[in-house]
């Protein structure tokens, strides 16, 4: 089979890479196509809680999936930044059964009679010159305290992520905060705080 490389300068969009793939399909020279780092985009918020007698993973936490609405789906996490195309939205009501979801998210298992607290803050960097935005920055929190100490804890540690590297150059706005607390009365309890992630941009580089 004859290869025919496109080597993309900047990454194509949906449209011109269908364009570009049945133009090589029809030529019978379509072999490949290199992506980029997938970008995340639209996300949802959610959060829960669970209590069990027998364990925590098939147990207390399997239940916090569920009060939060994401317990038929194989969770993956990430660390504490959001892109800057990031676009919240309702939690989709089509996902598959089994398919992976990619998190960031703060789970917090207690035992009997000691609070769960789970929470999460994220705020939005905006360009002081531009004034578009960049990106954002997230922080997670897994313990014991209450919801109103936690949540301080959580406002010091996001600050302290905007001033160790992008105060200079953006504004952090549009801080949100979502908590999750109880204290459980069986042997185990869990509760969890999640940004899912529901689809990705794919930067393509190039098409063989």
């Amino acid at each position: 089979m004859r290869q025919s490389a496109v080597a993309c300068k900047e990454p194509l969009i949906a449209e011109e890479v269908v364009r570009v793939a049945e133009g090589l399909l029809s030529e019978k020279q379509l072999s490949s196509i290199t992506i980029g780092t997938r970008i995340p985009k639209d996300y949802f918020v959610t959060s829960g809680a669970g209590e069990c007698d027998i364990t925590v993973h098939a147990g207390s936490f399997h239940l916090a999936l569920r009060d939060a609405g994401i317990e038929r789906y194989n969770i993956m996490t990430y660390s504490s930044i959001m892109p800057g195309i990031a676009n919240e939205v309702k939690k989709p009501k089509d996902l598959v059964h089994g398919c992976v979801v990619e998190t960031i998210m703060a789970c917090a298992s207690m035992e009997k009679g000691v609070r769960a607290t789970a929470g999460i803050i994220y705020g939005w960097l905006f360009n002081k010159k531009t004034k578009q935005r960049y990106g954002g920055l997230v922080c997670e929190y897994n313990g014991s305290l209450p919801e109103e100490e936690a949540g301080a804890q959580l406002r010091a540690s996001l600050q302290t992520l905007y001033t160790n590297g992008f105060e200079g150059e953006y504004e952090l706005r549009n801080e949100r905060l979502t908590m999750k607390s109880f204290v459980p009365k069986k042997k185990f309890g869990t509760a969890l705080v999640a940004i899912c992630f529901t689809n990705y941009l794919c930067p393509v580089v190039s098409v063989r």
